[in-house]
């Protein structure tokens, strides 16, 4: 202020507005840099604390000064932390979900097995008919077991996609007409009538994995008689649904699927029913399977149902 006052009064006005030029600019880069670099230190913890940048980068990448840029950052980061928290909730969530069905589907035929195998040993092996009895039941006890490792190992291979698909053409009629006949005791126990829509004079050809849509057909048809009334009717039906596509229908006029449990059908192990009753019997992977290998052939699938009324499994393919 003392030279500014004293170049004011003797000075000119040239050396005046040097003065003040010079002075300004000194002043506004002094400020600016330790401004800068006070900014700069709080926004680097920041961004470390925050992981937002890896090491290397951040030695490449300038940090931005700007406060509006940097809370958008923030935000963008909080969110992306928060999703992935939601994430490995629902993740571990399921993981218990399923890990508890596990343990339950293999104690139930592994207790069974336990208790038939102990009477024999306390003594009942000596009797040859209660032996033979014990031994058989015992026997569907183990054949229960590999039944559900054999579905738990093949929906293993479908996630991952290590199962290769055998794609030819076959009549989807004809192989419709096999799951009929393999299928025709267990529905005659409940005398449930299984039957098309109508009469396909004609051959149906398609293009996909022959013993893998039997499959997908099977369980479809075997869960139609499950759950579906006695004296009742599945009904399949074969449908030309654009030029190259077919969908098949597989409906039954059973006990039908309540709306909020539809989403989570085809989850491994789901059960409508949570009493934990397992009078009905399979693994629990049936549809979990269909759908992974209907998926596998790049196909949908899709479910209708209404409560008392019946239900609707359908799948499209490729026709031939």
């Amino acid at each position: 202020m003392g030279v500014f006052l004293y170049l004011y009064h003797v000075g000119s006005a040239f050396q005046l507005a040097v003065f003040a030029f010079a002075t300004y600019s000194v002043s506004f880069l002094i400020i600016q840099y330790r401004v800068e670099k006070f900014i700069y230190k709080r926004i680097n913890k920041i961004y470390k604390d925050l992981t937002l940048l890896e090491s290397v980068s951040f030695r490449k990448n300038s940090i931005t000064t700007d406060m509006a840029t940097l809370t958008k950052q923030i935000d963008q980061y909080a969110k992306n932390k928060k999703l992935e928290i939601e994430t490995l909730k629902v993740r571990e969530e399921y993981r218990k979900e399923f890990m508890g069905n596990v343990s339950h589907e293999l104690k139930t035929p592994l207790f069974t097995v336990q208790g038939y195998l102990e009477t024999l040993l306390d003594g009942a092996i000596h009797d040859e008919k209660v032996s033979s009895k014990y031994l058989e039941r015992a026997n569907k006890g183990v054949e229960r077991l590999i039944y559900i490792v054999k579905d738990l190992d093949m929906i293993t291979k479908l996630e991952v996609g290590d199962l290769r698909l055998d794609i030819a053409t076959f009549d989807i009629v004809q192989l419709v007409q096999s799951v009929f006949e393999l299928l025709e005791m267990k529905a005659a126990k409940k005398k449930i009538t299984l039957t098309f829509d109508m009469h396909y004079k004609e051959p149906i050809m398609v293009k996909g994995d022959e013993e893998r849509i039997q499959q997908v057909l099977t369980n479809l048809v075997v869960n139609s008689i499950k759950y579906g009334r006695e004296k009742g009717t599945t009904e399949v039906s074969i449908e030309k649904l654009i030029k190259n596509k077919v969908i098949v229908r597989v409906t039954d006029n059973g006990e039908g699927i309540e709306k909020k449990n539809i989403p989570r059908l085809f989850e491994r192990f789901y059960r409508v029913d949570k009493s934990g009753s397992r009078k009905e019997g399979g693994s629990g992977l049936g549809l979990a399977i269909v759908k992974h290998i209907v998926e596998a052939h790049d196909e949908k699938i899709y479910v209708e149902s209404e409560i008392n009324i019946g239900s609707e499994f359908s799948f499209t393919l490729e026709k031939a």
